[in-house]
């Protein structure tokens, strides 16, 4: 090789592909798979490009936690009444409403708590919350984004067209579009514990958990014939992936979605329904 004319770079010979211009998003996203079989990009590096494309056109309706799945902290509750909520759930903020989910007053962090615990004689909760920013359904990701970043946000509250409260957006939600999920130290181990039993009674389980070890837990006796993991079978009742906050009921079973992005399906929820429930 003459060295007075160096291997070009990956970014460079990227470049040179995309100097077809494309004409549209589809032909754009054609030529991105055809550099990713070149090996001019690796699969995370395409995955992370097809999900920045995609926050362009996606709103915040498509991946906010709906209403019925917010956790909020009553402002007319004491903390000795809320703080086992702000334990079990391990989120860092909470949304401070006044009775009702439409009355948010303001946002918690769950780190000013603290005072609290250190004796603070003039502990006052609605001193130290943080002003709640709202945003409509119908606001696109990359916008949100850019608003998160520029204010300092991680949280907004979602409103609905008649400016009801329709759910929230984290940036981490907003970021799990782009990079896949985000696991923190209060999602439970990758390998060890896919199936956690909370304090109500339900089951927190990974979609990769395996129907047989799902069976040995729960007492049911699902195929894995057709499926070999617990994600499989709920997306096959679905048929389709479904989006956070759905559910579906098998098996006298309620299956709902904690955790899931573009690509595929995190965590559920599952609930054993009575008898009388089952069969409805």
């Amino acid at each position: 090789m003459d060295p007075s004319h160096p291997k070009p770079s990956w970014l460079e010979r990227l470049g040179a592909l995309l100097l077809r211009e494309p004409e549209d998003r589809e032909q754009l996203v054609e030529l991105l798979h055809s550099a990713y079989e070149r090996n001019l990009l690796d699969a995370d590096a395409l995955s992370m490009i097809e999900g920045v494309l995609q926050v362009s056109e996606t709103q915040v309706r498509d991946i906010m936690v709906p209403r019925s799945q917010m956790e909020v902290v009553d402002i007319n509750e004491t903390p000795d009444q809320f703080i086992p909520l702000v334990i079990q759930s391990g989120h860092s903020r909470f949304p401070m409403v006044d009775r009702d989910k439409d009355e948010v007053v303001g946002i918690l962090l769950a780190k000013d708590l603290l005072r609290y615990y250190a004796g603070e004689e003039e502990f006052n909760v609605r001193e130290m919350l943080r002003p709640a920013v709202f945003v409509p359904e119908s606001k696109r990701l990359n916008v949100l984004l850019r608003d998160f970043r520029a204010n300092r946000n991680h949280m907004a509250i979602v409103v609905d067209e008649y400016g009801g409260v329709a759910g929230l957006v984290t940036i981490e939600d907003v970021l799990e579009q782009i990079v896949g999920e985000i696991e923190d130290e209060h999602d439970f181990d990758e390998v060890e514990d896919s199936i956690v039993r909370d304090l109500s009674g339900h089951y927190r389980v990974k979609a990769t958990t395996e129907i047989e070890d799902f069976n040995a837990v729960l007492g049911t006796e699902f195929s894995d014939e057709d499926f070999d993991t617990v994600g499989g079978l709920v997306i096959a009742h679905f048929g389709r992936l479904p989006k956070r906050g759905e559910q579906v009921t098998v098996g006298g079973l309620r299956f709902l979605v904690l955790r899931a992005d573009s690509r595929r399906l995190h965590t559920l929820l599952v609930e054993k329904l009575k008898t009388e429930e089952a069969a409805a």
